[in-house]
């Protein structure tokens, strides 16, 4: 991406879109039970609250009656059905894990398999959108996790903990393309979950042989342990190698959430918070999912940055659209065409051999 004359001051940014991510499938209930939604009814509530704070972007998970985190697809759409009717402009981003939690106490934390993760293109009613990991690596969570970090929650029994600091992200070349073409066909938008530059190298890739012709949504997620570190070199590099065409929100963990997103919120680009990401504030104290969005609000408004509505945040992250060709995909992410071999030389030396 390019920062020129003029790019940080509010009137030539997009208004902030905040994705929400409130339903934390690593945490237990009992981490935060003033905010783990469990019932139907409270996890439709939980998107409503999100929405009225000012996130237009719903990253979801479901659980089950007893808390736990769900993975039984029917569950999904009996909770997506409330919050469609609930808050009809919102945008729906369902996780492309589902649920990464253990089954039971000292399981391993896991993705789920390739065909389980693809029937999420069948989902009904239809999210507009589910997060699509580029490359299978290694999630370790609780790396960046302190002592303090830890300490009242799950994670501080040995099992929980060395589940997580186990737990790789299965994405595959092969599933990754089914994985795309499944999604694609029933009119749902993939948004990136990209850990580090080789990851948008693979983007890219997939974008020039035509496997994804469509709009680039990306998350930098940048929670160490396998993936990009949290800190400003790492950002900056990051959104360098990011198509002036795309969009880009930033993700981090705990207590680096509120810095990275007040970085996010200065240069233009979107955020991601809640207890997905973080359970607490600036100080250290425990901060609900919609008093993070609220805080959000404020820093940007401070700014001089409006908030996206719903049908904004539509619009800016292009829902609905696909491109009909590698070039104007191209041409619309403003990637540069390749239309000559980068050896041409060579090239028609093996022709003329």
């Amino acid at each position: 991406m390019h920062f020129l004359d003029g790019a940080l001051l509010p009137e030539n940014q997009e208004k902030l879109v905040i994705t929400a991510a409130p339903y934390g499938p690593q945490w237990e209930p009992g981490d935060f039970p003033s905010d783990i939604a469990i019932t139907i009814e409270e996890q439709v509530q939980k998107a409503v609250d999100c929405y009225n704070a000012g996130a237009t972007v719903l990253h979801f998970h479901a659980r089950e009656d007893d808390g736990s985190g769900c993975k039984n697809l029917s569950r999904f759409n009996e909770v997506l059905a409330g919050i469609r009717q609930a808050v009809p402009d919102m945008i729906v981003q369902v996780g492309g894990s589902i649920s990464f939690a253990p089954v039971e106490e000292g399981a391993a934390a896991e993705w789920l398999s390739d065909e389980t993760r693809h029937m999420l293109a069948r989902l009904q009613p239809t999210p507009e959108q589910v997060t699509v990991a580029i490359n299978t690596g290694q999630m370790n969570m609780v790396e960046l996790m302190t002592a303090e970090d830890r300490a009242g929650t799950s994670f501080e029994r040995k099992a929980v903990y060395d589940a997580y600091e186990e737990m790789i992200v299965p994405a595959g070349p092969a599933w990754l393309r089914e994985h795309l073409a499944q999604l694609c066909a029933n009119g749902i938008q993939p948004h990136f979950q990209v850990t580090m530059k080789s990851g948008l190298v693979t983007l890219e890739r997939l974008v020039r042989q035509g496997i994804y012709k469509g709009p680039l949504n990306v998350n930098w997620v940048a929670l160490s342990g396998g993936f990009d570190n949290p800190d400003p070199y790492s950002m900056m590099e990051f959104i360098r190698l990011v198509p002036d065409g795309a969009t880009l929100t930033l993700e981090a963990q705990m207590r680096a959430c509120l810095p990275i997103n007040a970085m996010a919120i200065a240069m233009g680009l979107h955020v991601r918070c809640g207890i997905e990401d973080t359970l607490w504030g600036p100080k250290g104290e425990y901060i609900s999912s919609v008093k993070q969005i609220e805080q959000l609000v404020r820093i940007s408004r401070e700014m001089g940055r409006d908030i996206a509505s719903g049908q904004e945040a539509r619009t800016i992250f292009k829902i609905g659209k696909q491109y009909e060709t590698v070039d104007q995909a191209l041409s619309e992410l403003r990637y540069p065409s390749a239309r000559r071999p980068a050896r041409p030389g060579l090239a028609e030396r093996m022709v003329a051999a």
